[in-house]
């Protein structure tokens, strides 16, 4: 597969202005220029970017109901009150319970902590789990990462003499539930400044603002950003901001000092002795938090991040691991499937999207089923299982489209919703399903752009090989942490061949080990092209090429590096070529 390129040169102007900021900040004219684009634009912008202070996180007493929050657990703890903290089942859910029990249970004893089970409960507030908190006395609920459309549920909480505090960020109904407080930077009478922190940063904030409240110093915080980080990196919001802050110094924490349970995690990972990024967390530390709630009960993820000996904690993580394990094969199997679907409709290419339903798919694997078809296809994609008389599943979207948009506009067929821009899960009752597929696709066919279809890739910067130099990589790296928002800066470089001596390597032959040279600078780099088999035949014919890449560290050779490889681009379409990045 091959991605439209999108590039845009630098103006006259532009180049003048990058090359001032890099005189300034010490930096090569190169990043100086990703930096300008990227709406950083003057030198203490760019200190302020480089070196994120946890001094200028956002008053947390700016988010509306935060003083109603602080004043109602104040409360509950001098009344002695049982509390309850109760958070979604998934990496941002369990990370955020985890953060909120932990730190709250360093001054007070009467609380415990709830996951619901995505199986017998299904997502958010239940009255299961309320029926739970009333037999154990529970008089106060601090929810997290769900409970914003829970208007029935916290309602019978209420009569049932059941306070809550919504800590959410997803998007609200007109109607919010009757809380004692709601946390929610998308509510729109909220005027916090920042909108896009995950439900473990809101719970965050909450106890910033709990211990701002009660003279606890923000040291005693610090310890908490390595979890913290973990739910940003998972839960895919935009690194910038306040975000960028508490990753920045979550990952820190989490290289030099981690939680217990993530250092249990890492061991089994096999990634000791290595420095963490966020991609560490979203394809290894991730996926294993989420594995006990796709597979059994997210409660045994919050179980290892509370755990207070290593030991306890390494088997722990070792079991999870091995939920793991299972999830990949059923996502493997039902991915399978899907796609034999998906490649009998013959007019799949003429769709928008992609509805898929089976009563027989697991219902906690959907969500990413549908995200390796919205990977595959480019097309937005909703995957449904069977549960009862209803469907239930997980949509995920393309770059600029708005899938919870497109779920809303059906919302009378629907039992229940909620989610993002470009992920949100939905229930609905089984025989609508058809009815709702054709309105669904109604909506995309209106809203969609033919470009979103697209494979893209989003050029940074052309450059020869000579300018890939030691300085120019340690300075990338200096611009994470990365993730939505801020992406890995991606470079090209036009008309390459191989040296010789590059081969097809991985398990299934699917991979290329590469040895290049620029034809510009007769230099020769290292690199790595995952899944690019396809491409050997024409490299190995030593016809020159364009990549697009990222630099990274090359593990196997001290203070090496090498190119990762997103796309290889033969200089036979060389007119196309020009056209995709000009």
């Amino acid at each position: 597969m091959h991605f439209k390129w999108n590039y845009e040169p630098p103006t006259p102007e532009q180049k003048q202005a990058a090359a001032e900021l890099g005189t300034k900040l010490g930096i090569s004219p190169i990043l100086a220029g990703i930096l300008i684009r990227r709406n950083i634009t003057t030198e203490s912008a760019a200190k302020r970017f480089f070196r994120p202070q946890l001094n200028d996180l956002i008053n947390p007493f700016l988010m509306k109901d935060m003083d109603l929050a602080v004043d109602r657990l104040n409360d509950a703890m001098g009344r002695k009150e049982r509390i309850m903290v109760y958070g979604d089942y998934d990496v941002d859910g369990c990370t955020a319970v985890a953060l909120v029990y932990k730190f709250l249970q360093q001054f007070y004893s009467n609380i415990e902590y709830y996951i619901p089970n995505r199986y017998d409960e299904g997502y958010g507030v239940s009255i299961k789990g309320i029926d739970a908190a009333h037999e154990r006395g529970v008089k106060l609920i601090i929810i997290l990462d769900c409970g914003i459309k829970a208007v029935e549920e916290i309602t019978y909480a209420k009569s049932l003499g059941i306070d809550f505090i919504i800590c959410d960020h997803h998007e609200p109904d007109e109607t919010v539930p009757p809380a004692a407080a709601i946390l929610n930077p998308k509510r729109k009478d909220d005027t916090y400044p920042f909108k896009h922190l995950c439900g473990c940063g809101v719970g965050f904030k909450f106890m910033q603002a709990f211990a701002k409240n009660n003279g606890i110093p923000f040291s005693r915080l610090i310890p908490l950003l390595d979890i913290c980080a973990v739910s940003i990196a998972a839960d895919l919001v935009p690194v910038v901001d306040e975000n960028r802050i508490l990753a920045y110094h979550g990952l820190k924490q989490l290289n030099q000092n981690p939680n217990i349970g993530l250092k249990a995690i890492i061991d089994i990972c096999g990634l000791n002795g290595r420095t963490l990024s966020m991609s560490d967390i979203v394809f290894k530390i991730g996926p294993r938090i989420n594995a006990s709630g796709r597979m059994e009960n997210g409660k045994e993820s919050v179980d290892l991040l509370v755990e207070k000996d290593f030991s306890c904690a390494l088997k722990e993580a070792k079991h999870i691991n091995e939920y793991n394990e299972q999830r990949k094969d059923i996502d493997k199997q039902m991915t399978e499937e899907a796609n034999i679907i998906v490649s009998r409709i013959e007019s799949q290419k003429r769709h928008s999207c992609i509805v898929l339903y089976d009563e027989n798919w697991k219902k906690g694997v959907v969500g990413i089923v549908a995200s390796r078809l919205t990977e595959i296809y480019f097309r937005p994609t909703i995957v449904l299982t069977r549960e009862d008389n209803f469907a239930t599943g997980s949509a995920r979207s393309v770059t600029g489209f708005d899938v919870y948009s497109a779920i809303k506009s059906c919302r009378d067929l629907l039992v229940n919703f909620g989610g993002h821009t470009y992920a949100a899960g939905l229930t609905l009752r089984w025989d609508d399903v058809p009815e709702f597929r054709r309105r669904f696709q109604q909506y995309v066919d209106e809203h969609l752009m033919p470009e979103q279809t697209e494979a893209t890739l989003n050029v940074d910067a052309i450059i020869d090989f000579k300018d890939i130099t030691r300085k120019l990589h340690s300075d990338v790296k200096r611009f994470g942490p990365f993730g939505p928002k801020n992406p890995k800066p991606v470079f090209s470089t036009m008309d390459v061949y191989d040296f010789g001596t590059s081969k097809v390597v991985g398990r299934e032959q699917e991979h290329i080990k590469l040895e290049l040279v620029d034809s510009k600078s007769n230099n020769v780099m290292n690199g790595i092209a995952f899944g690019q088999s396809g491409s050997a035949r024409y490299i190995k014919s030593k016809r020159s090429f364009d990549i697009a890449y990222t630099i990274e560290d090359n593990i196997f050779k001290h203070n090496g590096i090498q190119l990762q490889i997103e796309d290889i681009r033969p200089r036979e379409n060389e007119d196309e070529t020009q056209d995709a990045t000009s």
